[in-house]
């Protein structure tokens, strides 16, 4: 259940990540334009992971390996087919994010926003470099990952600043759960 959920809402949030640059656009062009730009205000990169702060609190929470890596592998290869990148490239960085934030074991200490902000920050920025080395080695033309590493700064920002938000969604998914898991369901309330 809670891994259906889980899933369900990386979807979701993947289908508004993919058109959260148009927004984004529209918001730089109406502020650009009330400030009486001479031309349209861009910032290239500025488009937040929605998926990825989804990943991490599912392995900081070290839930089961098997089925969060099935969660984040069925999310990349989602995040691969909608981002038109090559397939397989979010597929194994998902599935490495989340090995990784399972390792990490903060589980404690992801509670605040602080701390959020900061995993999101850390995370989305080993992402990026994951992803810009495995298109330096794997893919077809070298210059890809020279005109995409500028954007990687705003994007981990981005990322950081939205992470907040994915995480309380996170946090109620796993707090509606929590009461239909087995082990929980014999238990009185104290």
């Amino acid at each position: 259940m809670r891994n259906s959920a889980f899933f369900v809402t990386g979807v979701l949030l993947l289908l508004v990540q993919s058109n959260l640059f148009r927004l984004i656009g529209l918001l730089l062009r109406a502020v650009g334009w009330i400030v009486r730009a001479q031309h349209d205000l861009v910032a290239p990169g500025l488009v937040p992971s929605l998926v990825l702060p989804l990943i991490v609190f599912m392995g900081v929470h070290e839930y089961s390996l098997v089925r969060g890596a099935s969660v984040a592998f069925a999310l990349g290869y989602l995040t691969d087919l909608v981002g038109i990148a090559p397939i397989g490239l979010y597929t194994s960085t998902y599935v490495a994010i989340f090995v990784l934030a399972r390792a990490a074991g903060v589980r404690l200490a992801a509670q605040t926003t602080p701390m959020q902000v900061g995993l999101a920050l850390a995370f989305t920025l080993v992402h990026s470099v994951m992803v810009l080395v495995l298109l330096a080695i794997f893919g077809r033309d070298a210059w890809v990952p020279r005109a995409l590493y500028p954007f990687t700064l705003p994007h981990v920002l981005a990322t950081g600043a939205v992470a907040p938000i994915v995480f309380r969604i996170a946090q109620r998914i796993h707090q509606a759960t929590m009461s239909s898991s087995p082990k929980d369901a014999g238990a009185r309330p104290a």
